[in-house]
């Protein structure tokens, strides 16, 4: 039950995504990124990979740079300035999202 849980927060995360994505289309490069750690993340909970604490901060963690992408667009231009902060801060996600998934811990 709580796993299905996770898996439906994870997608109706992905939804979202994909819904803001399509409408926005002056970063794909960050919107193809975040779909690409979005699956990981599911991934990692159908594996038991992730534990469901680990999948919260994961998510959360996405959201963060789905934030900071809306407020870059916010604007209507992405400076060069800002899709280096985007990157950087994906990096981070992207490390974050390798590291919990091999820590050993399972669910």
């Amino acid at each position: 039950m709580k796993t299905l849980r996770v898996l439906l927060l994870v997608a109706a995360f992905a939804t979202v995504t994909a819904t803001i994505a399509s409408a926005h289309g002056a970063t794909p490069r960050v919107d193809r990124r975040e779909a690409r750690q979005g699956e990981r993340i599911r991934e990692g909970v159908r594996s038991g990979e992730l534990t469901r604490g680990e999948t919260r901060q994961l998510v959360r963690g996405q959201v963060r740079v789905h934030r900071m992408e809306a407020r870059a667009k916010a604007d209507g231009v992405v400076t060069p300035h800002e899709r280096r902060k985007l990157a950087h801060a994906q990096n981070q996600q992207s490390r974050r999202i390798a590291r919990l998934k091999h820590n050993d811990r399972t669910r």
